[in-house]
Order: C-alpha cells, then sequence, then structure tokens
C-alpha cells in the first residue's frame, strides 16, 4: 500500500516509518481494497508522558477511515490506531456486504 508519512517536531527514523509501514500492510489481510494512506507523527511540546500522537487516514473505495491516538511511544500509538483502523475495516466490509 502507498503510505505517505509526515513527522512534525522530529526526523522519524527508519526503524520507526518501518515499524508503521509493517503494521499497515497487516490491514490488507482484513480488507484487500485498501488505496493508500497518510501518517501523521506529532510530538507535543510538553512535560506530559502521553506527549507523542499518532493519525491514520486510510482511503477506501467509497470511504475514508480515520484514527488518532496519543501514548508514551509511538510504537504503542500505533498498535491502538491499528487496532482500531481493524474495526472500522470489519464494520464497513460488514455493512457493504450488507450481512
Amino acid at each position: 500500500m502507498r503510505l505517505q508519512m509526515h513527522s512534525i517536531h522530529f526526523d522519524a527514523d527508519k526503524k520507526l516509518t518501518d515499524f508503521i509501514q509493517k503494521r499497515i500492510n497487516k490491514l490488507e489481510t482484513f480488507y484487500d481494497r485498501i488505496v493508500d494512506g497518510e501518517v501523521i507523527m506529532r510530538l507535543e511540546k510538553d512535560n506530559q508522558n502521553h506527549n507523542k500522537t499518532i493519525e491514520f487516514k486510510i482511503n477506501i473505495p467509497g470511504e475514508q477511515l480515520f484514527v488518532k491516538q496519543k501514548d508514551k511511544t509511538f510504537e504503542a500509538a500505533t498498535d491502538q490506531a491499528i487496532e482500531s483502523l481493524k474495526r472500522q475495516l470489519k464494520r464497513f466490509k460488514q455493512k457493504k456486504t450488507g450481512r
């Protein structure tokens, strides 16, 4: 899947972008008609522990799915966001097929 990644207030390293790409690619097992996506990683400038925010915009035919998660690490936020996207994809697929 084609994925655009943006990092705000920091430079994302290759390890993080590969981790996100790997997780996103697993979504294609739930719905194989995903067109493309956009990932925005944002490092908040505050003293809180949960200062890493990640947003996913996934385009599928006829719909755009959006998830935003905040956590201590980008990896944890990514895992939570992917779980939410899985639920949204399953719900979309059920609604589309009428089951």
